[in-house]
């Protein structure tokens, strides 16, 4: 049964953020533990983990200082939507965050998307008033694991050090 949700992460960022990675709504489990990407299954934080070659991030401060250290941000493309659990397939009346403010203040030179999904929204919703396009990344979620098993994962995330650190 679809739900009414609300965004209620603030978006992750600073001063010296050059990548924005946006998804489309936090899951159930990203909302309960109150942050992004959190469901245990997610393949996000072991991709960036390999990719970036460090050590893999596990609590929400770990993650925090991870991107930070990186030069990410993290946002969603929705403010709001109607949605079953975590199914982007379900999403219906999408409201779109609000990305100007975070691209005004903050040196952003590429905004990424994780799944089809996020980047249709994207395009859809944000790109008229961004006027800035987005590299369409694959979902590292756990129902992406027969599209894109882990080692494509990497090798699609594998741009990401070159453009956090050019």
């Amino acid at each position: 049964m679809p739900e009414y949700v609300q965004h209620t992460l603030a978006p992750l960022f600073d001063k010296n953020s050059k990548v924005l990675i946006l998804g489309t709504m936090p899951s159930p489990k990203s909302r309960a533990f109150g942050f992004y990407y959190s469901h245990p299954q997610n393949r996000f934080w072991r991709v960036l983990s390999d990719v970036f070659q460090q050590a893999l991030p596990v609590t929400n401060d770990e993650k925090a200082a991870f991107c930070l250290y990186n030069h990410i941000a993290l946002w969603d493309v929705l403010k709001s939507c109607s949605i079953e659990g975590a199914d982007d397939g379900s999403i219906r009346e999408p409201v779109a965050n609000d990305l100007s403010p975070l691209l005004q203040s903050v040196p952003i030179r590429t905004i990424c998307t994780t799944g089809t999904k996020a980047a249709a929204l994207y395009k859809r919703l944000c790109l008229p008033s961004t006027g800035r396009p987005a590299l369409a990344l694959p979902s590292t979620s756990p129902a992406n694991c027969r599209h894109y098993p882990y080692t494509r994962l990497v090798e699609a995330y594998a741009i990401l050090p070159d453009l956090c650190f050019p």
